[in-house]
């Protein structure tokens, strides 16, 4: 999104203790678990896994098509993770020790079966991918933030910094442009769950110090100082309604899949409309955004263009790509049209291409599951990696 003169623009971001993102995790908990035990067995890839979750006061359903021939135990799964995220005393209105679960998994279905084992793409579908020069990590500005300060409330939660703090919270920045660049944080929310401990005499609102506490010890603690208070006061809101004691699923129900532009690029880019979580890398949802954003990221790298947009579409049981685009805004070095060729020639992005390239078929998923699937470090985002660059350069300057 090329975008001149001033604008502002907002991303949100949730903690892992979001209902939505509980079951995401779930989900993706019981895919690794699935390849983990593909490879302990010496049949990476075997397993298929296609499986969402559903949370609710008390319960929690799982379900979708699994096909494996090992054994998940779906009951002592959820409630690991439910208590690794802090649901643990019935104060944060869900106890992993008491909740209900439902077990719901099928199989998958032969006729999806017989496309993809043959290397084919999973579905169908298009997947978008998206990079930009705004931050060290080659992403919009808004949605960085945003996740840094949810990952900030988790840490001041564990750590008991701020010990009052519940799992369940949220975030929202935004950020005021100029010319196409990041300004000023013009306005930030932070809500979170939190225990009766900092409420006023009212009873219906949080202390004014425990609001100023989150927000140097969350909010100033992770946003950059340069852009706060220039030219006028960044606007803090902290638990905007007053309070938030009822959190959690016993507020609001939660579903794998939900929060899919806060798992990719806060709606600063197109998004392809398939979720993540749940599904092994057959499924083109998922591999392929990853890809999308592998090859985005590379040429931003590379220096071919200060954003770049890459769409691929993929039909069912079909290994190649329907189609390829890339989009850079007018900042390419070169014709998009030329760069499109280039992709295709220096990636792989047949299903099994992308499988391999990306080392997709570890147990990595649950850590994707919260606080965004780009943008990352570490060993198992292997999509984040700039590996690619010498090539893309090597091949944009053979015209």
């Amino acid at each position: 999104m090329n975008s001149r003169g001033i604008h502002v623009f907002t991303s949100e971001s949730v903690t892992e203790g979001h209902p939505d993102k509980v079951c995401d995790q779930i989900s993706d908990a019981v895919l690794d678990e699935v390849l983990k035990d593909d490879l302990q067995r010496g049949q990476a890839g075997r397993g298929r896994v296609a499986c969402e979750s559903f949370i609710t006061v008390g319960l929690v359903v799982v379900g979708g098509e699994i096909t494996t021939d090992g054994w998940v135990d779906v009951q002592e799964l959820v409630r690991s993770v439910v208590r690794d995220i802090g649901y643990t005393d019935a104060k944060y209105g869900f106890n992993h020790s008491t909740c209900g679960i439902l077990n719901a998994i099928g199989r998958q279905s032969g006729d999806i079966a017989q496309g993809v084992d043959t290397g084919g793409a999973g579905d169908q579908g298009l997947m978008v991918g998206y990079a930009c020069d705004q931050t060290p990590e080659l992403m919009p500005m808004p949605i960085v933030l945003a996740h840094g300060l949810t990952r900030r409330l988790a840490e001041v939660r564990r750590s008991g910094l701020l010990p009052y703090l519940g799992p369940d919270g949220k975030s929202q920045v935004t950020i005021e442009y100029r010319e196409g660049r990041p300004y000023r944080i013009d306005t930030v929310v932070i809500s979170s769950q939190h225990t009766e401990d900092i409420l006023d005499a009212t009873g219906d609102r949080i202390t004014e110090a425990a609001r100023q506490e989150i927000i140097e010890k969350v909010g100033r603690a992770v946003l950059p100082g340069e852009l706060l208070d220039l030219g006028k006061p960044t606007v803090f809101h902290v638990n905007p309604t007053g309070k938030f004691v009822i959190g959690g699923p016993q507020s609001d129900t939660g579903m794998t899949g939900r929060k899919i532009i806060v798992d990719t690029y806060g709606g600063w880019a197109p998004h392809g409309g398939g979720a993540f979580s749940g599904k092994d890398p057959t499924k083109v949802d998922r591999s392929a955004t990853y890809m999308a954003r592998h090859v985005a990221k590379n040429i931003v790298g590379a220096g071919l263009a200060n954003e770049a947009l890459v769409q691929l579409a993929y039909a069912i049981g079909v290994a190649d790509p329907v189609s390829v685009m890339v989009d850079t805004f007018g900042t390419g070095v070169i014709p998009d049209e030329r760069l499109t060729g280039v992709i295709r020639e220096v990636f792989p992005l047949t299903p099994r291409g992308i499988i391999e390239e990306l080392d997709l078929l570890k147990p990595i998923y649950r850590g994707t599951a919260s606080y965004g699937h780009f943008g990352r470090s570490g060993d198992e985002f292997r999509w984040e990696s700039l590996h690619h660059v010498a090539d893309l350069k090597a091949a944009a300057a053979r015209g």
